[in-house]
């Protein structure tokens, strides 16, 4: 009742009322793990925010910093040196963050085409200008830029004459270019699945208004 009050933005005020202890000789029926998980699962699934959105932002930001960050060379912080290998986590980071921000957006928009929770209204707004097809644009040039560091990292490969490698210097390039690559790739299909789930949207209006010409006609 609590959940469902707050998705409707109803105010909610404390009754004050008197407890008696309960008098039956039985055990409670209640089990502390397998009830309180069933309550958080359920306070999890219908806030889409707490655990995809905000997590993911802070993913994607922390990724994407670290690997700015670590592009042109190494750094140390205090008595941490931080180099490829931290790159290479905040490159895991930055994809599963857009990632959890896709699931976000997917979560609010199924839920509000079934109803179990308020449209956003600043979200719809943003997804009317969210094409199909800008989204492809956008991915399409993510998967340019990562095709492009691959190439220079090819480059340097070739100066050896295609023999051994240093680290140091390739995955400074290959690690963005297989981020950038996957991030474009996530981009084209999140744009595929959400306009289907905009199309589910669409009917379901289309079937309101023509519910509502049919209940005029008929008053």
């Amino acid at each position: 009742m609590v959940v469902k009050a707050t998705l409707a933005r109803l105010r909610i005020a404390e009754v004050p009322t008197t407890l008696s202890p309960d008098g039956r000789g039985r055990p409670p029926h209640l089990r502390t793990w397998r009830d309180g998980w069933r309550h958080l699962r359920f306070l999890l699934i219908l806030s889409p925010r707490w655990l995809f959105l905000y997590p993911g932002l802070a993913l994607l930001t922390i990724g994407l910093l670290l690997q700015g960050l670590l592009f042109h060379g190494g750094v140390r912080i205090g008595g941490i040196a931080l180099d490829i290998h931290t790159m290479l986590y905040a490159s895991a980071m930055s994809v599963l963050g857009l990632q959890m921000l896709w699931l976000a957006i997917f979560a609010k928009v199924y839920g509000a085409t079934i109803g179990v929770m308020r449209p956003h209204t600043r979200l719809e707004s943003a997804l009317k200008l969210f094409t199909l097809e800008r989204g492809l644009v956008i991915g399409i040039v993510l998967l340019i830029g990562g095709f492009v560091l691959s190439a220079r990292a090819v480059g340097f490969w070739a100066d050896t004459g295609y023999g051994e490698l240093n680290p140091q210097a390739v995955m400074r390039m290959a690690i963005p270019s297989v981020s950038m690559m996957l991030l474009g790739m996530e981009c084209c299909l999140a744009a595929f699945f959400l306009g289907i789930l905009k199309m589910g949207q669409a009917d379901l209006s289309e079937h309101a208004r023509v519910g509502e010409r049919l209940s005029a006609d008929v008053a």
